[in-house]
Formats: structure tokens, C-alpha cells, sequence
């Protein structure tokens, strides 16, 4: 599907936040097809207040100020496109991101673990088995001389009922051995998302 990334660039420059578009097409039929999905979020990092979209818990490593943005694409026989376009970060560092199954909160715990596709029994989900990019959306990037960083996440699955809600950046890549798998560090910030 070609019109993806001009779709999920027409959308960053309008400069949509927070919001969502679903369409059906008229040739879709159950067994093969999802409705599209779009979702976009946009957020400047800043420390926790209620009602808070975009926090950074470690402001040395996620200045206040630095700024991301995620958009999503989702449809039955391409799957999901997620992309994050973030800037303002340290320059030419390592970061993990993921997607999460919970809103951001005043701490990163409160965006609980990896939303995964195939849910883990164990939890927490160190098994390769699940924590991998092909199970959950991983974003892992790292940054240029000027603090910014991009990652581009394509799984085979739509979401279901259940949905992540927020993406959370991570202070190092992802690891993917066992008994780690799907560790990347401390949780650094986070921002809504309503995938």
C-alpha cells in the first residue's frame, strides 16, 4: 500500500494530535479485512501533572521540551504501520520504544508492560517466544547529531478489543535474548497514543 507513508506524512503536516479515523472499505469482507485505522499523537515532553499526554521522567535523558509524534495505520491485509518521528533527545544516543497497554501516568510503571498480540501467561514477558517485533510494536531508534530520531514498526496483526495506549521511550535498545527479551531499561517517558 503506497499511500501509507504519504497518508502518515500528510498527517504530520497538518500537525494532528491526539485523534483518530476509521473507514470501511465497501469491498471489505469479514474474513479478510479490518476496517482502516489511522490514528495520530502528537506531544511536547514535560514533567507530570494530571491530565498530562506527553511526560518525561528523566528529564537528562528526555529533556522537557523534546517532542514526539506516533502515527498509526492499520488495516486487515497489510497489518500495522506505526511510526515515530521524536526530537530534542541527546545527540547520537540509543533509545528503546515500545507500545504499552496503558496511558501514561506520574510514573512509567503506570503505562504497564509491552502490549502484546499474543498475550505472555508469565508475566513479566522476558520469553522470545513473545516479547519480539513481531508481537509487540518496537520502535527501538537512535539519534543523529541533532537529537532526533526516527523507527517504523510493521506487524502482521490489527488490534482486536484490546488496544495499546500509549508508547513509552526506553534508555537503551531492546534486547532479545532470553530471559531479557523485550528489556530495553528504564522507562523515560511516554506519550498517549489511542492506537
Amino acid at each position: 500500500m503506497r499511500f501509507i507513508p504519504k497518508l502518515l506524512s500528510a498527517a504530520f503536516a497538518a500537525g494532528l494530535s491526539v485523534t483518530s479515523l476509521s473507514a470501511t472499505s465497501a469491498a471489505a469482507t469479514p474474513a479478510t479485512d479490518s476496517p482502516l485505522h489511522f490514528t495520530a499523537a502528537h506531544g511536547t515532553f514535560a514533567a507530570y501533572v494530571p491530565g498530562s499526554h506527553a511526560v518525561t521522567y528523566r528529564p537528562d535523558l528526555v529533556p522537557v521540551g523534546a517532542k514526539a509524534h506516533v502515527s498509526a495505520l492499520s488495516a486487515g491485509r497489510v497489518g500495522t504501520t506505526t511510526v515515530l518521528v521524536i526530537s530534542g533527545l541527546l545527540p547520537q544516543h540509543e533509545y528503546g520504544a515500545h507500545a504499552h497497554v496503558n496511558s501514561c501516568g506520574a510514573t512509567g510503571d503506570a503505562a504497564g508492560g509491552h502490549f502484546q498480540y499474543v498475550p505472555d501467561p508469565v508475566k513479566p514477558s522476558v520469553d522470545p517466544a513473545y516479547a519480539n517485533p513481531r508481537n509487540e510494536i518496537w520502535l527501538d531508534f537512535s539519534t543523529n547529531r541533532s537529537g532526533i530520531g526516527h523507527a517504523t514498526s510493521v506487524v502482521d496483526w490489527t488490534f482486536d478489543g484490546r488496544r495499546a495506549k500509549s508508547v513509552v521511550i526506553h534508555e537503551t535498545h531492546t534486547h532479545t535474548n532470553p530471559g531479557h527479551a523485550g528489556t530495553a531499561g528504564g522507562r523515560l517517558a511516554c506519550l498517549d497514543v489511542d492506537f
